[in-house]
């Protein structure tokens, strides 16, 4: 059933696109800090992999979110490794197991990306007359400006 909600099927399937990207990314993001979790070593254990955890249940609620958007939609939620592999703007590392400061600059920079991506991709949803979209990847860009931040101030 075609949904009727005020965005053109041309538009909602560059939405379902912009969704499918962004899920992709934060999967792989969830992976890499649940992996940083489960593989973090040395003086800071105790507290990096409390805080890993705290982030990746954080990032959970997020592609559930995200997935649950696009279907609120009328889209399609890739939800398979492969499409996450495929289509992320991230990079997974396989077979590497970093020291906790490179551990933490690694979520750094893909937090950072993520950011980056959602300001461009709010635009283009408002652009093509999705409010509602723009302003739920603002509430997004908030919560990894947060995980940001606390990833900075590990490092500081």
């Amino acid at each position: 059933m075609e949904t009727n909600i005020g965005i053109s099927s041309e538009n909602s399937k560059n939405i379902s696109d912009i969704l499918n990207r962004l899920v992709s990314d934060e999967y792989i993001l969830y992976t890499k800090t649940r992996n940083y979790h489960w593989n973090v070593i040395g003086m800071q254990f105790n507290d990096l992999h409390k805080f890993f955890e705290s982030q990746y249940e954080e990032i959970d609620q997020v592609i559930d979110d995200v997935a649950e958007r696009n279907r609120a939609l009328g889209g399609k939620a890739k939800a398979t490794l492969a499409e996450f592999i495929g289509n992320s703007r991230l990079k997974e590392q396989p077979d590497t197991y970093p020291e906790p400061k490179t551990m933490l600059r690694n979520l750094l920079d893909d937090h950072e990306s993520v950011i980056r991506a959602l300001r461009q991709d709010l635009e283009t949803c408002t652009k093509l007359g999705d409010a509602g979209t723009s302003d739920f990847l603002t509430g997004l860009m908030e919560k990894h400006e947060k995980m940001a931040w606390m990833l900075r101030a590990f490092l500081a």
